[in-house]
């Protein structure tokens, strides 16, 4: 743990070259968590390689259609009436995130949200790298009680005003991240990056109606992906894949990290393969799906723990089209 850590963290005079040029600290209010839930406002602060904010942006967003908790977010159908559609600020949008890495409190839902967003729009996002601050914190060794935001807040004396709304929130985390990121370069912790790929291929389901909506609690979970019920694999488990061999129906796979498919339907074509589609990976794990094997997913470690194989994405397509079947009983 690094000792003392608080908002008075100098600026280090030797910056680690290795560190990135510009951050886009972000935040995005929704209708709900689920992955057909849509944004409805956006913040963006745009923030030096050192942490200095060099401006920021905030929008509303017509998500068009029910805006979910509204007392939690306070954005109400009236007041987002005549707030512009994405596509219409996508392009602002772009200008704010492009060349920097997105900073975001819990990354993967941010990240994915923005995601799905520009593939709604026809478009792509240009985010390479996001870096989560409750990643970060970790990294540190913050003496935090928890992984909320205001608890990273309080840490540093950053004092928040109007908790869910999207500039706020956004204006806290980057009074926040400026002493972490000064802390981390101070004593050379290598800063939690991953990478982003932009959706290649989306498909959007219908919308909840008007008073269903996807669960939304006061503060969004670590893992915030809704549970999907899949008929079960009709076929044994063969073991695992071989390096060079064909996949063979009955195979557990288990999928993580970003994906340039929507995982869903990279989900659905395993199934329709006849493929075990895994929830979490375990010694009976066939294969491990990722564009990211050296990232600290729990899933990561568990495979080099167990050894089970792992291949990326695209060699995942590959091996999709021409599966074993299983033998007839």
């Amino acid at each position: 743990m690094l000792d003392d850590l608080t908002t008075a963290v100098p600026s280090p005079t030797s910056w680690p070259a290795a560190y990135p040029q510009g951050y886009a600290v972000v935040d995005v209010e929704t209708t709900g968590l689920a992955r057909d839930d849509r944004i409805i406002s956006a913040a963006v602060y745009r923030l030096d390689a050192r942490g200095e904010v060099e401006d920021h942006w905030y929008s509303t967003v017509n998500p068009e259609r029910d805006p979910g908790p509204v007392w939690i977010h306070g954005l109400t159908s009236e007041a987002l009436e005549g707030a512009p559609l994405f596509q219409d600020i996508a392009e602002e949008f772009t200008t704010r995130l492009e060349g920097r890495v997105l900073v975001a409190h819990n990354a993967v839902f941010d990240w994915q949200m923005i995601a799905r967003e520009y593939a709604r729009a026809k478009r792509e996002a240009p985010v390479r790298q996001r870096l989560c601050t409750i990643a970060l914190s970790k990294e540190l060794g913050l003496p935090l009680p928890n992984h909320k935001l205001e608890s990273l807040a309080a840490h540093f004396g950053v004092v928040q005003q109007r908790a869910h709304h999207a500039l706020d929130d956004a204006r806290v985390l980057a009074e926040a991240f400026r002493p972490s990121l000064r802390a981390a370069a101070a004593n050379g912790v290598r800063l939690p990056l991953l990478e982003c790929r932009p959706l290649t291929e989306w498909s959007d389901r219908a919308a909840p109606r008007i008073g269903q909506q996807a669960g939304y609690g006061g503060y969004r979970p670590t893992s915030w992906r809704p549970a999907r019920k899949r008929p079960a694999c009709p076929y044994p488990n063969p073991g695992r894949y071989e390096a060079g061999g064909r996949l063979k129906q009955g195979m557990r796979v288990a999928f993580s990290g970003d994906t340039s498919v929507e995982r869903d339907l990279l989900e659905d074509r395993a199934t329709e393969a006849g493929l075990h589609v895994a929830t979490s990976l375990s010694r009976l794990t066939s294969l491990l799906v990722t564009n990211d094997p050296d990232s600290g997913t729990s899933k990561v470690v568990k495979a080099r723990q167990f050894g089970t194989p792992v291949v990326d994405e695209a060699a995942f397509g590959q091996l999709l089209a021409d599966v074993e079947p299983a033998p007839e009983a």
